[in-house]
């Protein structure tokens, strides 16, 4: 299905769990908890051994009001990570918006690029993804400011997210990326507000029906902290989101969701082998 995967990630009978690596100091899942290579590289090295099958890694907050960074100090802060992990025997994939970040993590090892605005934010990405043959992650993006929700504007956000796919789609295929390489991610809390994350959610066969491996990225963001808020209306915190995520885990393995983008590994790796074993083995 996707050319440049090991066997191993591409014959699974089930959901791929893809763990993230925050080499960040502003994340707003873990608060700078892996910002230096040897905790990173350590904290990668855990989620493998705890079951999940790649590896993301990451050196700047999508969070709303992160500052961005530059190519170069993005760079600075992955590539070593990189480095480490695919030294140690880890698949790893590397989420960025900048298209010589990409050239030089693959550079490196990694197989996969995620590409959160799902090559809108760089120019070049699309021309580079086709030059480097790897299978790369599109997601349903819509401006820098798109992590805030100026940009959450919906009649149908089903309708709309999946037209906005379509068209990366098409401007991939024709800067020359293969059909083979695409993977699309709707987005989740990408100009969307709560209501608009559970529509999509609700919405994956939908997406699904584009005939490209879909990945979702729910891992304790903001919408789940609403949903679960204390009587008062304080959402819960960002890393007591887990049980939730797990629980998302486990619909999409169900639906046969190619993968799922998860800050703990243990929870959504048991749910995707319950719901393979649920479905008889195998996804759709």
């Amino acid at each position: 299905m996707l050319a440049g995967l090991p066997d191993a990630l591409t014959s699974l009978e089930r959901t791929a769990v893809m763990g993230i690596v925050n080499v960040t100091p502003d994340s707003f899942s873990d608060g700078g908890r892996y910002a230096t290579s040897d905790a990173a590289i350590a904290h990668g090295i855990r989620l493998w051994n705890e079951g999940a099958d790649i590896i993301d890694v990451g050196g700047e907050s999508t969070r709303p009001g992160a500052i961005s960074l530059s190519s170069a100090d993005e760079q600075a802060r992955v590539l070593p990570v990189i480095a480490g992990l695919v030294s140690a025997g880890v698949i790893v994939s590397i989420d960025t918006m900048h298209a010589d970040t990409a050239r030089a993590a693959v550079a490196e090892g990694a197989l996969l690029v995620n590409d959160v605005s799902g090559g809108l934010a760089d120019p070049e990405m699309f021309g580079t993804l086709a030059d480097l043959n790897v299978p790369c992650v599109l997601m349903h993006w819509r401006t820098k400011a798109s992590g805030l929700t100026h940009d959450a504007h919906y009649r149908d956000v089903v309708a709309e997210v999946t037209a906005e796919l379509a068209q990366r789609i098409d401007f991939a295929i024709a800067a020359g990326v293969p059909r083979t390489n695409i993977i699309l991610d709707p987005g989740l809390g990408f100009a969307k507000e709560a209501e608009h994350n559970w529509a999509v959610l609700r919405g994956l066969e939908t997406f699904m029906q584009l005939g490209y491996p879909l990945m979702v990225g729910a891992s304790r963001k903001r919408f789940l902290g609403t949903l679960l808020a204390d009587p008062d209306g304080t959402p819960r915190l960002s890393d007591e989101r887990d049980d939730a995520t797990t629980a998302i885990t486990a619909l999409c393995a169900m639906l046969g969701v190619w993968a799922v983008r998860v800050h703990e590994v243990v929870g959504s790796r048991d749910a995707v082998r319950v719901a393979a074993e649920w479905r008889g083995g195998g996804r759709a």
